[in-house]
């Protein structure tokens, strides 16, 4: 597949030097990791001002996986209940409540990506709420 042609003005054709310290360049490589950018990607986005993606934690990524299996086994459940209706035969459960249950583990999912990018700025906000504690 041919590569998407860019406009002129968007090709990167241009280098810009700066000189760092090895922790500053140890700083910068971390930083990128952690957000999962390139170096270049991040230095670019904070000086201009655009905001870095959030990291989802191994915990939320693992929950998502896993609701995402439970997802499956029941479109699994809702296919053979739709066929067992279909050919005459009771379903093995109530549509209705498999699809109310489907749409509620979507939510689930959206909810935990959500939730865990939000939950970055309320760690923070609880450290410093702490720091100022201690500091009476």
């Amino acid at each position: 597949m041919p590569r998407r042609k860019q406009s002129k003005s968007l090709i990167r054709n241009h280098i810009y030097s700066i000189r760092l310290s090895d922790i500053e360049l140890d700083l910068i490589r971390i930083k990128s990791q952690d957000a999962g950018i390139s170096a270049s990607e991040m230095i670019r986005r904070n000086a201009l001002m655009r905001p870095l993606p959030k990291r989802l934690s191994k915990v939320s990524i693992q929950t998502y996986r896993e609701l995402g299996q439970i997802g499956n086994n029941l479109n699994q459940l809702v296919k053979a209940t739709n066929t067992a209706i279909k050919i005459g035969h009771s379903p093995p459960a109530q549509p209705e409540l498999l699809q109310q249950l489907l749409e509620l583990l979507h939510q689930c999912r959206r909810d935990i990506a959500s939730f865990d990018t939000e939950s970055d700025d309320w760690e923070e906000s609880e450290e410093e709420e702490e720091d100022d504690w201690e500091a009476d």
